[in-house]
């Protein structure tokens, strides 16, 4: 039920964002809650404010249509639908489309007020002339999956549909130049049976003027068909890559059964979807009916002579559909194989450096050639199939041209026909043949098409790490309490490893250690923390919560975490440390990386904060790497703060200064601190001991460490 209240000239509401307020509530209204923190998770925002085209991107990545209106907002307008005004001013509302009982317009002022208010058309004159989104309900199909659903209705075919208008007009200009195709061939019979005999060149005069503009006019009809079917693709591809980029981000970390090369391979797949509908591929199929009304032309014009493409044409097409079937298989292993060769490559420019150092260089290289010769013995079948259909049209086609000429020729004698129906039946003959001959590479590509589809649609069908927010309920700021109740976990695939039964509290501001052996559990306890993963058995509480009702990027945008392996994205320095915070300001990013011991090697550098990383952060040693990590983490000032191994690369001294400096900031925070190193225990109160994925003993650190002193625990 919407609430109704009086707006009034209150205070303002200076602690948001309007248009993002705006996005929230039109979300939770359209049934797909999201909390603030996953809003930003999705949207890449240019600034520090939302603008509306990053309003229509927020809406449009859950199914909710939304588009600017031609026309700028006025008193005139009905009030009946669901819209944002947004001013130039920054300023935003929301039209709900509704009145009250009393007949006043309900609308969202976030500047006034966080709930829904009445107004009249006096409280709208400030807002005349201002932008206009229209916001129209999710698109559903019937009987459809939710997980293939993207922006506009089914992930795939939504975006296609959306241009049937520009596919029509294509189809129309098909239906044109196929006509013009017919006027060659007239032509040419014209002037065999009249104007030769005749001598007629003043009919010919006219008719090369006639045909000249044929001619021009399906020059411009095919180059603007090309265009319009370039634009339709183009859209749609922006469109679906992005919905598929969303949804691999967007994935439960369990439910990935792919490796990165693998899916990169999958993805790349894409392309020939893409090809498929871009390319003048796509006109042959629109062009094969027309094979039929070339065949009634030409029995109007040469009457029996249709009769050898017609015997003909069902050879081409029964040779296309003959070796369908196995190309088919043979298109499937050919992608596995990509997927296989793909993965190769990945895992070796990964991983090149302890490649050169293990002499490992033969093996991968065996491995690529196993890889690339299977795939190139497929390749060849797959080529050599395609080339018996073809060279079995093309072989048609000339059957068809010379059996037309024969056939015409004793027609002629017989005094059926004229010479000019010979020379008009030959070409139109050709023009039955010629989408047919196509129809072997045609049908290939679409095999190829179909593959991909099906392991794009995989892909889609992976569960979702926001999925379904209907539980999920802003809780506000964290305190950063955390509590693990018999909670057991396995990775997927594994059947050992993990935890077991794992039962602790960790109260808001208490700083605690995780120690143990190597896998003895504790990097997978700062991966459920986080919700990367979700436990098999027991439950996880934050603040109380179950872990559950959290939307989890809301549960992350609270958590500063350094995991065991550093990963930075190519960028800046002051890029990578930004990350983690809302934007930051240059003051934030300074005292983040004074704290992390970062500063110092960075200000030092000639580029400074401006230095460009490579990939993964190449060209920077490891304790640099988590130096800058560290920063990233504290940058957003969370109220939970992980660090896992995160000083494992840094030297004595700089670990002690480190050590140091987050003395002086934790005292309010929750720190969780995975370790091996003795040095950093002086940041907690309370250590956790873990042996083989169970709890081997906890208690405060002073009785934990005399405790086990003269045991031996490996940390």
């Amino acid at each position: 039920m919407i609430v109704s209240e009086r707006l009034s000239s209150g205070s303002f509401v200076t602690d948001i964002d309007p248009i993002e307020h705006c996005a929230v509530w039109v979300l939770r209204r359209f049934g797909r809650p999201m909390s603030r923190a996953a809003l930003r998770s999705i949207v890449a925002r240019k600034s520090d404010f939302w603008s509306a085209e990053e309003f229509i991107e927020a809406l449009e990545s859950q199914s909710i249509q939304a588009e600017f209106r031609s026309a700028h907002f006025s008193l005139d307008d009905d009030f009946a639908t669901t819209a944002l005004l947004v001013r130039d001013d920054g300023q935003a509302m929301i039209l709900t489309g509704e009145r009250n009982r009393e007949g006043s317009i309900l609308i969202l002022n976030p500047t006034f007020s966080d709930t829904v208010v009445s107004a009249d058309l006096e409280d709208f004159k400030n807002w005349i002339g201002a932008s206009v989104v229209e916001v129209r309900p999710p698109l559903r199909l019937e009987n459809e999956n939710e997980q293939l659903m993207g922006r506009l209705g089914h992930w795939f075919w939504g975006p296609i549909l959306s241009a049937r208008t520009t596919y029509i007009q294509v189809g129309i200009a098909a239906l044109l130049t196929n006509i013009f195709a017919l006027a060659a061939s007239i032509f040419s019979m014209i002037v065999y049976d009249r104007v030769m005999p005749n001598g007629a060149q003043e009919t010919l005069i006219a008719l090369l003027f006639g045909i000249s503009i044929v001619f021009a006019s399906d020059f411009i009809i095919r180059s603007l068909r090309a265009y319009f079917l370039d634009i339709a693709g183009a859209r749609a591809d922006m469109i679906i890559a992005d919905t598929l980029f969303e949804r691999v981000v967007d994935v439960e970390m369990s439910a990935r059964n792919r490796s990165i090369g693998s899916t990169i391979s999958v993805m790349r797949e894409f392309e020939s979807l893409r090809d498929f509908l871009t390319s003048a591929t796509l006109t042959v199929l629109i062009d094969i009916p027309f094979s039929i009304i070339f065949l009634f032309v030409i029995y109007s014009v040469a009457g029996p002579l249709v009769f050898v493409p017609l015997l003909i044409a069902p050879l081409v097409v029964f040779a296309s559909i003959a070796v369908q079937p196995t190309l088919k298989k043979l298109v499937k292993t050919s992608q596995e194989d990509a997927e296989t060769k793909n993965s190769i490559l990945v895992e070796t420019l990964a991983g090149l450096e302890t490649i050169k150092a293990l002499s490992m260089g033969a093996l991968m290289r065996r491995r690529w050639q196993e890889a690339v010769s299977h795939q190139a013995v497929i390749g060849l079948k797959t080529r050599m199939l395609s080339q018996i259909a073809g060279n079995v049209a093309n072989l048609a086609g000339q059957v068809v041209w010379v059996g037309v000429v024969t056939y015409g020729f004793f027609l002629v004698q017989a005094g059926q026909i004229g010479t000019g129906a010979i020379v008009a039946a030959s070409m139109l003959a050709g023009r039955v043949i010629s989408p047919l001959a196509q129809l072997a590479q045609l049908l290939t590509r679409l095999n190829q098409s179909l593959a991909s589809y099906h392991n794009l649609s995989s892909i889609m069908l992976m569960p979702r790490e926001n999925g379904k927010r209907d539980a999920h309920v802003n809780f506000g700021l964290l305190k950063g309490a955390i509590e693990f109740q018999n909670v057991s976990f396995c990775y997927p695939g594994q059947t050992k490893g993990g935890l077991e039964d794992i039962s602790f509290r960790i109260n808001a501001g208490e700083r605690v250690a995780f120690v143990g052996p190597v896998g003895s559990g504790k990097s997978t306890i700062t991966k459920l923390i986080l919700g990367l993963y979700k436990p098999t058995k027991g439950r996880i509480l934050i603040d109380g919560i179950d872990f559950n009702q959290y939307d989890a990027a809301e549960i992350r945008s609270c958590i500063g975490a350094v995991m065991q392996d550093v990963w930075l994205f190519s960028g800046t320095v002051k890029e990578n440390i930004a990350v983690g915070a809302e934007h930051p300001s240059d003051a934030d990013i300074l005292e983040a990386a004074h704290i992390a011991c970062a500063h110092d090697f960075i200000a030092n550098h000639p580029e400074g904060y401006g230095l460009r990383l490579k990939e993964r952060g190449e060209g920077l040693s490891g304790g640099q790497r988590q130096a800058i990590a560290i920063a990233r983490a504290l940058v957003g000032k969370p109220s939970i703060v992980i660090f896992d191994e995160a000083t494992s690369a840094f030297d004595i001294n700089t670990e002690r200064l480190l050590i140091n400096r987050m003395n002086g900031i934790v005292q309010n925070k929750t720190l969780i601190v995975v370790t091996h190193r003795a040095s950093l225990f002086s940041l907690v109160d309370r250590i956790i001991v873990l042996q083989d994925g169970r709890m081997a003993a906890q208690g405060p650190k002073d009785e934990i460490l005399r405790r086990f002193s003269q045991s031996g625990v490996n940390q």
